[in-house]
């Protein structure tokens, strides 16, 4: 237990950090830009998303999934290929940014463009967390992600001074290039280039499947915001995200113990197999419940002064929308506990299945919801769709356990809520 306990606070620690970097960028754009301006850096931010989830269904899902625990020299010689496939990914999808950047022009052209010189940059410095929490090392990326934060903070007043959407996303992603040199002097890893096919075929059974899923739910969550500009406009984008930045301190929570909620499920499945459905259960509900108070808090215990002093003009559009967007990652939260437990047990298939419902759940009632009802309606929608997500997410963990144990072996899942 104490072993968990280190690595879950390392987790949430590292997590911390990272969610807080992010938070502090978001609020100092949209202070500096305004809500339109703000929406153009979040159309931004969720490109990146995809692309984020596309490395690490490639290279560090693999990597934790079957190297977590693994001899040192094992996880050295797949963190060289994990980290290469990462770099390999950025340098793709910058070419593809830099062309639609220069074709479309103007600020969300140049964000585009800026976008793609730092994502190789970027990604390999995500390689390194993951790779860290893989080895148990979560120490070492809850430095990595402060070196990347203080880089941060010169970078972010520069860009201030020129006042550019695409400044500020070189001052974002710009500092976590001296992050990602730094991952390497931890590690004395080099990304080894040659190795990424082999990487890929290797691990094409987990990281075909694994691609798939995270580019469905990220891909989502990136056409229902252009839906929802192209319905709304491009100061509705910049309210929910604004609602979602409210969410910031839960949502350090939340991905921190993602952070390492699947390499300690694949440890509990490994010397206990019979309690990974109450380890499941136990994180989904701590996430959940994490989620409603700080929904509650920003509901009922936050001014309209404190609001826009944090927001600036942001925070008129995005209050509103705080109730849906709580409910939502509360959603999540219980997503959280299935996924897990279906990662650690290297279901693919059925993960796969239950995030291709979910995302075009989401998808689908997200644009339905903008069309009748703008930013709020989004945002309700979401809401429903990420609720019935969730009960398709743990129908699919419970099929899973009961494939791998025979049924009588089997921890009831009702039993579990209760004990």
């Amino acid at each position: 237990m104490g072993g968990i306990a280190r690595r879950l606070t390392w987790g949430l620690g590292d997590q911390a950090v990272s969610s807080m970097t992010n938070f502090v960028v978001g609020v100092f754009v949209a202070r500096e830009l305004g809500v339109a301006a703000f929406g153009i850096f979040s159309l931004v931010w969720v490109t990146y998303g995809v692309i984020l989830n596309i490395s690490r269904g490639l290279a560090t899902d693999p990597l934790v999934v079957r190297f977590s625990g693994a001899s040192t020299a094992d996880w050295r010689q797949a963190t060289a290929r994990a980290s290469g496939t990462a770099i390999a990914v950025g340098a793709a999808f910058g070419v593809l940014a830099a062309f639609a950047g220069f074709a479309i022009g103007g600020t969300l052209g140049a964000a585009f463009v800026a976008l793609a010189v730092v994502a190789p940059g970027m990604l390999l410095q995500d390689s390194w967390r993951f790779a860290f929490f893989a080895a148990g090392e979560g120490h070492k990326a809850f430095v990595n992600d402060v070196v990347w934060a203080i880089t941060m903070i010169p970078l972010l007043l520069l860009a201030a001074v020129h006042g550019s959407v695409w400044g500020f996303v070189l001052a974002w992603g710009g500092a976590s290039l001296l992050a990602a040199g730094c991952g390497w002097l931890q590690s004395r890893i080099v990304p080894h280039f040659a190795g990424v096919r082999d990487w890929l075929r290797q691990h094409k059974e987990l990281g075909s499947r694994y691609l798939i899923e995270n580019v469905s739910n990220s891909g989502a969550a990136q056409l229902r915001m252009y839906g929802l500009g192209a319905i709304a406009g491009l100061s509705a984008v910049g309210a929910v995200r604004g609602a979602e930045l409210l969410l910031g301190p839960f949502l350090a929570l939340l991905m921190g113990l993602n952070l390492v909620a699947v390499p300690e499920a694949a440890r509990v499945l490994r010397e206990a197999p019979g309690r990974l459905a109450r380890f499941c259960l136990t994180l989904g509900g701590v996430q959940a419940i994490a989620a409603a108070t700080w929904g509650a808090i920003l509901l009922f215990l936050v001014p309209d002064a404190l609001g826009t002093l944090v927001l600036d003009d942001v925070w008129a559009h995005a209050q509103p929308l705080i109730l849906p967007v709580s409910l939502s990652v509360t959603g999540a939260g219980i997503v959280a506990g299935a996924a897990a437990g279906l990662r650690a047990l290297g279901a693919a298939p059925r993960s796969l299945r239950a995030q291709l419902w979910a995302s075009a759940g989401y998808l689908g009632f997200g644009l339905v919801g903008a069309w009748f009802g703008g930013a709020v309606g989004m945002s309700w929608g979401s809401t429903i769709a990420m609720w019935l997500g969730a009960g398709l997410w743990w129908l699919q963990l419970r099929a899973a356990l009961r494939e791998r144990t025979p049924v009588q072996e089997l921890p009831n899942l009702a039993e579990s809520r209760t004990s």
